[in-house]
């Protein structure tokens, strides 16, 4: 086992993409530790900047006496107010709470939706991930080991799902539901996404199952699960893994693409969500690029290391790409 490991790290493609998989991983750990409060409170004004700057200025020893420039809405407001003999008073000189990415449209602080946003898509994509390697691994390796009409039925049953697109089946699903979770979401696209990986392990398991210690385990009198488990499965234990992380990545894209719809979780931070709001609050064209931009780059940054240590993977146990 630690031969494996050894070889899989030799591949620079496959360390690249653990590194900076395990760098979102310790953020999401770590930075709650240092920051608890709730993602979904309501703790700012809608769309502030970041304020590290005025943080540090207004939270020093003497905070309380500081006094900040008002900004040009506040002073007409105070000219409006002043028309009607009304004394405009400033209630923020004081403290302040810290937003390291700003607040979103509805006040809530952006760094830590964005860590309980990447902590339930990471959840979500690995749901969906197991359930879709495990389905297609499941009819992959029944339909290339039984051959025959079992065969032809679980290739026609994959066709048809590959034929009409995952996505429409997802959308349909979601919005038959009332009430979505991140549990219900995982579940649903994992669901919608096995065939491509059922016909991987399926042409696979065909092209092992006439090898000569598959006769010989037939001649045994071993059972079918023992022969599938022990004869086939070892040979193509790589391509499961690699398919499983393909998997988790396509699950953590199709979350943020139905929850940019409006049929992803609800009640809940996930990073498809928080670009929900931030499109639907129109955030791109009002310059509050702290509102999406983490998002995008989070996403990118997940889905890109889980292909580059797929790729990694693949070449290493991939003979052809090997020589």
């Amino acid at each position: 086992m630690s031969h494996i490991i050894k070889t899989i790290f030799k591949s620079g493609k496959f360390t690249f993409g653990f590194s900076i998989i395990s760098l979102v991983l310790l953020f999401i750990l770590i930075y709650p530790i240092i920051d608890n409060r709730d993602p979904l409170a309501m703790i700012g004004q809608k769309f502030e900047p970041p304020n590290l700057n005025e943080y540090m200025k207004r939270n020093e020893e003497k905070g309380p006496e500081v006094e900040r420039v008002l900004t040009e809405e506040e002073i007409r407001n105070a000219e409006i107010m002043a028309q009607f003999g009304l004394t405009a008073v400033v209630m923020d000189t004081g403290p302040i709470q810290l937003h390291l990415l700003g607040t979103d449209n509805f006040g809530r602080d952006m760094m830590c939706q964005l860590v309980a946003g990447t902590k339930s898509s990471l959840y979500i994509g690995l749901i969906a991930g197991s359930i879709a390697t495990l389905v297609g691994l499941v009819v992959g390796l029944l339909a290339g080991y039984l051959g025959g009409t079992f065969d032809n039925f679980l290739s026609s049953l994959t066709n048809v799902f590959i034929v009409i697109p995952s996505f429409v089946i997802l959308i349909l699903i979601s919005v038959s539901l009332s009430n979505t979770n991140i549990f219900s979401v995982g579940i649903i696209i994992g669901l919608t996404s096995w065939p491509w990986t059922a016909r991987s392990v399926r042409a696979q398991t065909t092209s092992l199952r006439n090898r000569d210690h598959v006769n010989l385990s037939k001649l045994s009198g071993h059972s079918m699960p023992r022969i599938i488990l022990k004869d086939i499965l070892p040979y193509i234990a790589s391509y499961v893994v690699m398919a499983f992380i393909l998997q988790v990545a396509s699950g953590i894209l199709a979350e943020a693409t139905i929850s940019m719809l409006g049929l992803g979780p609800r009640n809940t931070a996930t990073l498809g969500l928080m670009m929900y709001w931030a499109g639907t609050f129109n955030a791109l064209f009002t310059g509050a690029w702290w509102a999406f931009f983490p998002m995008v780059v989070l996403i990118t940054m997940i889905t890109f290391s889980l292909n580059l240590m797929n790729s990694g993977l693949d070449q290493i146990f991939n003979p052809q790409i090997r020589s």
